[in-house]
């Protein structure tokens, strides 16, 4: 099967021509080795017999200077050093035919790979618009490749464009182009020959190398990336190689990268001559122009910014409760059918709290992440996503972050989950990971119900200011805001010994507005949801079923199942007799409080007792929070059953409110104080206690390395934290 590489820079629509060239049939993974996502999928080219052909969507990039993750894997893909990808057999290169000068500069380097390349001339419908001229033959016999119009977005040009890429796999050989007719062909003479005595000495070992290859090892830093083809007993060499090189070059005037660039850009300016017209425009007056005037204003840009957010996140919890208030019914529906054909005992549970349930905790999280990535998809793809980021840019860069953090770090206040995955459309790597470790910092809407359980229970009910200022809503809004103010020194700490380095340099395209395409919006939510589906939400059905293994063995279920089967008859009659009724539910609670305590989870609830002991907890307290580890908001559950109350306990449940006031321990003291409170508090604030989360970090990393890391500082920063709060408020 023939295989095909996309490539072009960010804001193209390379995204989008992918879509129409596969017809949304993606499937989405991680190179190997490394954190970039990996996008492939098939499209059929005619005329008959019809050839299937695998399409691989690369990483938008502007260079192919392997100073990234993006980049590298580009080169690698391109260079056939990619495990488990053979070498493209040819390229589609996207340009974008408003900024087709800049767009060249890739393409010149693509060129140099010496494979069959052809060029999709997109957004082609723009430029009326924007005063610009094209003649696409005269750009296609000056460059030297095959050039189609396209304007994905609207689907024109696509069947052009496949039958151009049909032509293209179905011709002979092509002879390879010459030195002289490539942008490196400019390049001076001295830097030729370091690039072949590269060559000669790293093929006498055994590792030839492409010429580009060599040469990209020349002009950029070694350290940032080494091909998976040089052995690592060669790297050294190769690094202080390359070392020796560039300062003879320098020695001789030729000053690394700037050579490169003005080569390339004297080889574009010949190769558009005559080929791309420009009428004159007043672009002050241009319609982005106009809006960018208010929408980047020093004080309304931020006010609208601000006011926008708003009005996501609002949509986000609004809309979103409906969804996900049906997935819950549905998924109790469910439970209730099946327990209904079954008696009680351990296949019932299991298929009832494990299976149904790990399934619930898995679809819940679908409305939020779909309508996420609705508006950030609506927001990029009109063009207004990149002005936001330059918006925060001066605020984030207090903490040594850019501009494009915040939006992934204000989804998280929704859910870390779609926070973490929005976190793809920040390039630099190192602010990358720095924002993924830090969004589950922000306090996401499943700690809301620790958060209202606890203070509706042990704050007082106190007005300030003639009723205007509650107690209770203040400490809420306090608790609310502590992930987000801790966040600020962690991410300083992280930037500073996790990911040493230089700060990075925030250069951000503002591409012209334009009305978001529906078919572009609703593909990549899709792909997004399918996304999550297959690679999260298999590893956090299975953690939710051996967290309901803990919590059910060893104990001795029989008394239990038959007092549970007996309440049920007795509910299934048409009379039933309310006082025995009230005495069998009773008694079921109370059944399973003591084999809660019984379990695996209940012993080590236990045995962690000491160690939580100095934050004012139990060990009840502690089995709640080591079963609250699928999800923050099973603790009000989880506290239900232990008192004996029942699993059906919500956050606004007077009686378990009641209960926990009048908690005592073995020496009489109570269990609960407003200094527990603030404890239990301050330490789900600040805690990983989601499965859902960690897994998450697993799949964008594609290592186990940075969630055991997240688990581990939040867990230590959260027992500090608690540590520091009981201690605090048991003096008042």
């Amino acid at each position: 099967m023939p295989t095909v590489a996309l490539i072009g820079n960010p804001n193209t629509g390379k995204s989008s021509l992918f879509n129409a060239l596969c017809g949304g049939q993606a499937r989405v993974g991680n190179y190997p080795g490394v954190t970039v996502e990996h996008k492939t999928g098939r499209m059929q080219l005619g005329p008959p017999p019809l050839k299937i052909v695998e399409l691989v969507d690369l990483p938008g990039t502007y260079s192919l200077s392997a100073r990234s993750a993006d980049e590298a894997v580009s080169v690698e893909v391109l260079s056939g050093e990619m495990p488990g990808l053979t070498r493209p057999d040819a390229v589609i290169v996207i340009l974008d035919a408003t900024n087709l000068e800049r767009n060249l500069y890739l393409l010149s380097q693509v060129l140099e790979l010496q494979l069959p390349t052809l060029v999709a001339l997109n957004m082609w419908d723009r430029l009326g618009s924007e005063g610009i001229a094209i003649d696409p033959k005269m750009l296609s016999e000056s460059l030297g490749v095959p050039v189609v119009c396209t304007s994905a977005s609207k689907m024109i040009g696509i069947a052009d464009l496949k039958l151009a890429l049909s032509d293209l796999l179905s011709g002979a050989a092509k002879p390879l182009r010459s030195r002289e007719s490539l942008a490196c062909g400019a390049f001076p003479e001295s830097f030729h020959r370091q690039v072949d005595e590269l060559q000669r000495f790293l093929e006498s070992q055994g590792c030839p190398l492409l010429r580009f290859q060599a040469e990209r090892l020349l002009i950029d830093d070694p350290q940032a990336h080494s091909y998976r083809v040089i052995p690592r007993g060669l790297a050294a060499w190769v690094t202080q190689r390359v070392g020796q090189s560039r300062q003879e070059l320098a020695d001789q005037g030729v000053l690394i990268p700037l050579f490169e660039t003005r080569a390339r850009y004297a080889w574009i300016k010949q190769r558009v001559a005559g080929a791309i017209q420009r009428s004159p425009m007043d672009r002050k007056n241009s319609g982005s122009d106009q809006f960018d005037r208010w929408l980047t204003h020093r004080w309304f840009g931020l006010l609208f910014f601000i006011l926008l957010m708003f009005l996501i996140f609002q949509s986000i919890t609004w809309i979103a409760s409906w969804p996900m208030d049906g997935i819950n019914l549905a998924c109790g529906w469910l439970a209730d059918q099946v327990a209904s054909m079954m008696a009680p005992g351990p296949l019932r549970s299991l298929l009832v709290d494990g299976v149904l349930g790990g399934i619930g905790s898995v679809l819940v999280f679908l409305p939020q992440i779909a309508i996420l990535f609705f508006f950030i998809a609506v927001l990029e793809d009109c063009g207004y996503m990149s002005r936001a980021a330059f918006m925060m840019d001066k605020f984030m860069s207090v903490i040594g972050m850019s501009g494009k953090s915040f939006l992934p770090l204000m989804s998280s206040f929704a859910c870390a989950i779609p926070g973490i995955m929005a976190t793809r459309t920040i390039e630099n790597r190192r602010d990358r990971m720095v924002t993924l470790l830090i969004a589950p910092l922000m306090s996401c809407s499943a700690r809301w119900p620790v958060y209202v359980l606890m203070v509706s229970a042990f704050v007082p009910n106190r007005s300030y200011l003639s009723g205007w200022v509650g107690l209770q809503g203040a400490v809420l809004f306090g608790i609310m805001c502590v992930g987000a103010l801790v966040s600020i020194p962690v991410a300083w700490l992280l930037k500073r010994f996790v990911f040493p380095g230089d700060p990075s340099t925030f250069i951000m395209e503002l591409s012209s507005y334009k009305w978001p395409s529906l078919r572009v919006v609703i593909m990549r939510v899709w792909e997004r949801v399918l996304s999550f589906i297959a690679r999260a939400g298999s590893l956090i059905f299975i953690t939710s079923v051996l967290v309901w293994a803990a919590a059910y063995f060893p104990g001795d279920h029989g008394p239990a199942d038959k007092a549970q089967a007996e309440l049920e008859a007795q509910e299934s009659m048409n009379n039933p007799d309310t006082t025995k009724l009230e005495s069998l539910r009773e008694q079921v609670h109370r059944y399973n409080a003591q084999l809660i305590s019984q379990s695996y989870l209940g012993r080590a609830g236990d045995w962690i007792e000491p160690i939580v002991r100095p934050l004012g907890w139990d060990g009840k307290i502690g089995i709640a929070v080591l079963a609250s580890f699928p999800a923050r908001e099973v603790i009000v559950a989880t506290l239900g059953t232990i008192y004996s109350l029942g699993s059906d306990q919500d956050q606004h449940s007077q009686g378990l409110v009641d209960q926990l006031r009048a908690a005592t321990g073995p020496d009489g003291k109570a269990v609960y104080s407003l200094a527990t409170a603030c404890s239990i508090m301050v330490f789900f604030a600040l805690c990983a206690q989601c499965v859902s989360t960690l897994v998450t970090i697993r799949r964008e990393t594609n290592s186990w390395r940075w969630p055991i890391f997240s688990f581990v500082y939040m867990t230590t920063l959260a027992y500090i934290g608690a540590w520091i709060a009981y201690s605090f408020m048991s003096r008042w």
